[in-house]
């Protein structure tokens, strides 16, 4: 399976100054649930603000820039190469950031693990637009807590 996973807000951002803008609790605890004992493929920039390989899951690298390789990770020229790296060891495929890599996978993943933020939040780099006619939208669940920004998680399955 090739999958997607992100969290925006309502006006689409995901990142400002190279960091996410918002914590949520529980967010990092569903990426780790849905992406444990797969693979994790993001950019350069996206591996080096997290700053390691993500324990439990082989992280790829897509990079032209950098060449890096250690023990369950390595670095991919494309996200091709990245998903092929992932099926060839018996992986999904979970794509993870940054913009430009979910820009390039909108086309091909089959779902869509999306947490949208009932938010207009400040930023510099946005989620791409997609079709929703493609896929069949299905909200797992809808949180909204003290002091915290309203969410829901969504998946999105592509229509075949």
């Amino acid at each position: 399976m090739i999958a997607l996973i992100a969290a925006y807000a309502r006006n689409r951002v995901i990142g400002k100054d190279g960091r996410i803008p918002w914590k949520i609790k529980g967010e990092q605890l569903r990426f780790r649930e849905l992406t444990m004992g797969n693979a994790v493929i993001l950019g350069r920039r996206s591996y080096e603000e997290i700053g390691k390989p993500l324990q439990g899951r082989y992280t790829i690298i897509v990079s032209t820039k950098k060449e890096l390789k250690g023990e369950n990770y390595c670095t991919a020229h494309s996200l091709l190469e990245a998903i092929t790296i992932a099926e060839e060891k018996g992986m999904d495929s979970f794509i993870s950031g940054g913009a430009a890599l979910y820009q390039e996978a909108i086309e091909i993943v089959e779902k869509m693990y999306l947490t949208e933020l009932d938010a207009v939040i400040e930023g510099d780099t946005y989620f791409p637009v997609f079709l929703e006619k493609d896929f069949i939208r299905k909200v797992e669940c809808h949180i909204s807590e003290n002091g915290q920004i309203p969410y829901d998680y969504v998946t999105y399955t592509r229509i075949k």
